[in-house]
């Protein structure tokens, strides 16, 4: 058997948004929304629940990246970390 577009596409991002993918099942409970909110709430000061990086602008944008893939697709890329190498 092949591979699958969604491994293909999870093997394709980086290390970044496969961390993203990873926090998000592990702290947030697969949670998308949480964690944007978690992000969002570090940038205007309110009290976050987890330190993740410094760059919150840029995690927000892979964030929506991959929410945006997986809500189109139907998926949780967590599902084809494993599988990777």
């Amino acid at each position: 058997m092949g591979v699958s577009p969604h491994e293909k596409y999870y093997s394709s991002l980086s290390a970044d948004e496969q961390m993203l993918v990873t926090l998000r099942d592990e702290l947030y409970d697969g949670s998308w929304d949480r964690m944007l909110v978690d992000l969002r709430d570090r940038l205007t000061g309110k009290p976050y629940i987890f330190k993740l990086v410094n760059r919150i602008q840029d995690d927000i944008s892979r964030i929506e990246k991959i929410n945006s893939y997986e809500a189109k697709h139907k998926i949780n890329l967590a599902d084809f970390r494993s599988k990777k190498g």
